[in-house]
This record gives structure tokens, sequence and C-alpha cells, in this order.
């Protein structure tokens, strides 16, 4: 690392700053079925985030790994928030003119 102009201030190359990271664990979200009354942790890939106009329209959905039954559940703005920032794939749904 070489002194800057600037008094106490270092250059670092990108290599370097990220030198001492370790790879970051993958995101998991706690799920529930209503169906079997399953309980498990599922990966951002495995829950699809679906933002309509509305409340009513907005609901994020997964398939239960202990019976395969579909689940949807509605998403409220922390939901999405929680969901978004975890990587999950989002579809945008525009309401009929």
């Amino acid at each position: 690392m070489s002194e800057s102009s600037v008094s106490g201030v270092q250059e670092m190359s990108v290599a370097a700053a990220f030198a001492g990271m370790r790879s970051v664990s993958p995101v998991t979200f706690r799920a529930g079925c209503p169906e079997c009354r399953g309980s498990f942790e599922l990966a951002a890939g495995a829950l699809r985030l679906a933002i309509g106009a509305t409340s009513r329209t907005t609901f994020y959905s997964f398939t239960c790994p202990d019976c395969g039954s579909s689940v949807r559940k509605p998403a409220g703005e922390r939901i999405v928030e929680l969901l978004t920032g975890g990587g999950v794939r989002t579809l945008r749904l525009h309401s009929a003119l």
C-alpha cells in the first residue's frame, strides 16, 4: 500500500480490500405449510414474490418440501422488504385497465 497525497490516507487495491473476506452464507427464510403444518427453512431460490397494485394482490409463494403443496401467503411491506433484500425473485403484477 502506498501513501496518497492526503496525509494518513492509504490507497488500496480491490484485491487487497477483499483479501480477508470469506464467502457469505446463503440467505434462508423460515416458512410453514398450512396443509401439513410442516415448519422448515427455504433458500431464496425456492420462494417467489409477486408485487401487485394493492396489499391484497401482493404475496409470496413456494412449494412445501414436506408434502408438495403449493403455498401462497400474503406479503406485507416488511415481508416484501425482507424477501427482496434476501434475493428472492420478484414479479411485478400489473392491473388490467
